[in-house]
Parts: C-alpha cells; structure tokens; sequence
C-alpha cells in the first residue's frame, strides 16, 4: 500500500532547480546547434524546444494544463538568454565534446527528479511518477537529437533514459518510504548524474541483442 502521507519540496526549491535544469538543457541544445552549423534563430529555437519538451509532455500527460512553460516567460527568457550567450561565445565553447555531455547529464538529471516529484504532487502513482520524471528528463534530448539529424541518445546503449528512470525511482521510493523529499531528490540526481559520467568516461552500457546473423 502506497502511504497516504506526502511530503513536498519547498515550491521555491523545485522553481531553482527547474530553471538550472532549463539552463543546462538550453545550453545544451544551443551547442548542438552551433556545431551543426545553425543560424542565430535554429540555434535559440533549438534550446528553447530542447529546455521545455520534456516538461511540457509531462504536464500534459499528468494533467497539468496548460504546461508550466506556456503560462510562465521565464521559460523562454532563460532559454534565449543561454541560447544567445552559447552563440556568441560559440568560438570558445562549441569544441569541448565533454562540456556538452556535462551539461546535458546536467538537465537530465535535475529534470528527471523535479519532474518525478512534480508528478507525485499531482497524484500520480509513484512508479509512474518515476516514468514521468524520465520522460521529462529525455524528452528535451530526444527532440535536439532529432532535429539535429543525430540518433537519440534513448535509443542507443548509453546509460541515458536508464539513468534519467532510476532517478524517478529514488525520488519515488524516497516518496514510500516517507522521507523528506529533499533526500531522494539529491540522491537521484546524483546518481544520474553518476550512471552518465560512468558511460561517458568508462564506457558503462546497457546491454546489447546479440548479434543477427544471415543465414
């Protein structure tokens, strides 16, 4: 039996932690944009949809209508601003492969465990809260890929959508358990934030199908 009690995260806690997800996942995206050789407008439409797709799926799918980013600037404002300050300091920037893979760890993990606490907030069972808090965590990053003409992340062998779930999953069993929510969010988020360096730097996988031979 799911305990009744809930305990909720400040709402200025979540706020922060939303908008350093949205800063991170925005910048994220705008460096994509510019190594793909995007003009000033796709690289700002790239991190603006890559910093709120995720969120906004979420909301709609737990019923959060309309989603947080339509109703609230600030999404947009931090979104063009990061959009416009990777842009223009491109030169600098655009040529570390890891700085991009740091920050998108970054946003995946602090939207994975926001939007699994978000989704508890609103009623949702805790395992499919967990779901929520990954697909909020990849959804920015699949759609960036996407348009970028790259494969998803999700759908390769890297600790990525598996990282973003177990995140959900700490916030959620942390939710059962009935422990002050701030625990299970800093101890997902660090775990992300672990799985995703293990694969960057060591090369961690999920595992493969073995090999299809052709008779």
């Amino acid at each position: 039996m799911i305990h009744s009690m809930t305990y909720d995260l400040p709402a200025l806690t979540i706020e922060l932690l939303d908008w350093l997800g949205t800063i991170a996942f925005a910048v994220s995206g705008a460096l994509v944009g510019v190594r793909k050789r995007f003009d000033l407008f796709g690289v700002l439409f790239l991190a603006f949809v890559v910093s709120v797709a995720g969120g906004m799926i979420r909301d709609v799918l737990i019923g959060a209508i309309p989603p947080a980013a339509m109703m609230e600037i600030h999404y947009f404002v931090i979104a063009v601003l990061s959009g416009l300050a990777t842009f223009f300091w491109s030169a600098h920037i655009v040529h570390y492969q890891r700085l991009m893979q740091f920050l998108d760890a970054v946003g995946l993990a602090l939207f994975a465990v926001v939007g699994t606490q978000k989704a508890i907030q609103f009623g949702i069972h805790p395992v499919m809260s967990a779901l929520m808090g990954m697909i909020t965590g990849i959804g920015g990053g699949m759609i960036r890929d996407v348009l970028s003409g790259e494969i998803p992340f999700v759908l390769r062998a890297d600790l990525y959508a598996l990282a973003a779930l177990m995140a959900g999953a700490v916030v959620a069993l942390g939710h059962y358990l009935e422990l002050p929510p701030v625990y299970p969010v800093l101890a997902g988020a660090g775990l992300c934030m672990f799985l995703r360096m293990m694969a960057i730097y060591f090369g961690w996988r999920a595992p493969l199908p073995r090999a299809i031979h052709d008779e």
